[in-house]
């Protein structure tokens, strides 16, 4: 290999049989968010080494073997305003809440780079915090993009700081429903451990074991069953930390995935839904410049009600509509 001033990857293989680009994928997944398109590219490009030589695209690993990967200068990711629907629950000069549609990315990453909900609060929203960068402005929180419901944005840095800090120190309450598999027993509970990055497969989370090494962040998750039927219950679900995938991990952890889950579940989905049955339905925060308690609400969407019609849910979700109640839930 000669030397070279681009980043140079070197890993242990400790899978035999897999196709390199496959490994290699893994491994850039991990390291700075890259697909199996990006690793094709590499073999094609004769920027991976398999022991030493450049690879074949066939190959395949063995354990013991070293893969040598040289990377690219990263891309400038930056977004463009896009004029992309936006249904904005609230704004001021300071916030905006935003009912997020399930199937929309938050935010540009590789393999997204339009079309995401930076991309409409550009278009939309003229004055977005900087905290986040060129590719994150305004955003203080995400969910993921199979899950729907509301989210804050800081529209100035000292919003973005005030609404980091209340969702550090918990004091930003984010309600979500989830509807999970099999019938939960308890009329509530909490799930109180740690989430880091999968050890094989660098899409997903998992929680932390004896075995697990890694980096591993404290999570918790509060749960309250809201209805039960022969096959799922309906939960709501309350967050004191934000990581990754944090519910689906904990819902799975507990053998009740989340329905329509096809990451952390067995893949059954018997109500055709097309990613996980979860929905952001309230949120309460203080003002970041007033301190006033503000209460925010996203009725359930379509795709979660169709599936609740078919277990005869008698559950009604205008409790959590705050213009009706006080929200003391």
């Amino acid at each position: 290999m000669t030397e070279s001033d681009e980043k140079v990857l070197h890993e242990n293989v400790t899978e035999s049989g897999v196709r390199l680009d496959v490994y290699a994928a893994k491994i850039l997944d991990r390291e700075c968010g890259g697909s199996r398109s990006m690793a094709k590219k590499l073999l094609e490009n004769g920027c991976i080494y398999l022991n030493g030589a450049k690879a074949k695209s066939g190959a395949k690993t063995r354990v013991g073997d070293v893969i040598s990967m040289i990377l690219p200068e990263p891309e400038d990711i930056s977004a463009e305003p896009e004029d992309i629907p936006l249904d904005i629950v609230f704004e001021d000069r300071d916030i905006a809440v935003i009912n997020k549609p399930k199937g929309m990315v938050v935010h540009p990453a590789p393999g997204n780079y339009s079309g995401t909900l930076v991309n409409a609060l550009m278009y939309h929203i003229h004055d977005l915090s900087g905290i986040g960068g060129v590719k994150r402005p305004g955003i203080v929180h995400r969910i993921d993009k199979l899950t729907s419901g509301l989210l804050v944005i800081a529209k100035n840095d000292s919003a973005h700081i005030s609404l980091s800090a209340q969702i550090k120190e918990h004091s930003a309450r984010r309600t979500y429903i989830a509807l999970v598999t099999g019938n939960i027993k308890d009329d509530g509970g909490t799930v109180n451990i740690p989430i880091g990055r999968h050890p094989t497969d660098r899409k997903k989370m998992t929680v932390q074991t004896q075995n697990c090494t890694g980096t591993f962040r404290d999570a918790v998750t509060h749960y309250r069953v809201l209805e039960r039927f022969s096959s799922h219950t309906l939960l709501e679900v309350t967050l004191e930390t934000g990581r990754t995938h944090q519910i689906r991990v904990h819902m799975a952890h507990i053998k009740h995935p989340v329905a329509g889950d096809d990451v952390y579940s067995s893949g059954k989905n018997p109500f055709g839904l097309e990613g996980q049955a979860l929905h952001a339905v309230a949120l309460e925060l203080s003002h970041p410049d007033t301190g006033e308690r503000m209460h925010f609400y996203a009725p359930m969407p379509d795709y979660f009600m169709k599936a609740l019609e078919k277990l005869n849910s008698q559950f009604d979700f205008s409790v959590y509509d705050t213009k009706r109640t006080d929200n003391n839930l």
